[in-house]
């Protein structure tokens, strides 16, 4: 028996996220779509980077959360409430991840995993011989492959 290949494991319905989606959409199609992060495209629908719920919660760390109770709590939590809305309204282009790591639809199974291992992915999009996206795998597609 020959080794899969990425075609043959790859979720081939891409959820993909406009560069021009702000952060609270992107959260939204996450959330909806019980995924953690998604290829970025732009309007001509060409892969431009890769945004995960990392990328929105490390950006999200550095906004003033507000520490204690008291006075200083209600400024600072005006202000972090303030902060949080203008945050949700950023543009995923600002906080996306622009290196992209993607493999080919014949790359061997084992290829792919080590890609990602020795990447730290969670996800990699999956190209065809064109270099246009024609899937997605994540570490659920590989655990799925593996009991099959």
């Amino acid at each position: 028996m020959s080794e899969l290949l990425a075609k043959d494991i790859m979720t081939k319905k891409v959820i993909t996220i406009s560069k021009d989606a702000t952060v609270e959409k992107s959260i939204r199609i996450f959330l909806k779509n019980n995924i953690s992060g998604a290829p970025v495209i732009d309007e001509d629908n060409k892969m431009v980077g890769i945004i995960c719920e990392a990328d929105i919660i490390v950006k999200m760390s550095s906004l003033p959360f507000p520490m204690s109770f008291g006075f200083a709590f209600l400024d600072n939590y005006e202000s972090y409430t303030k902060n949080t809305r203008e945050y949700l309204e950023t543009r995923i282009e600002e906080i996306m991840s622009k290196k992209i790591k993607t493999v080919t639809e014949d790359m061997t199974l084992s290829k792919v995993v080590n890609i990602m291992i020795n990447n730290n992915l969670n996800r990699v999009p999956v190209v065809d011989n064109h270099n246009k996206l024609s899937g997605i795998i994540t570490r659920a597609d590989i655990m799925r492959s593996m009991i099959k």
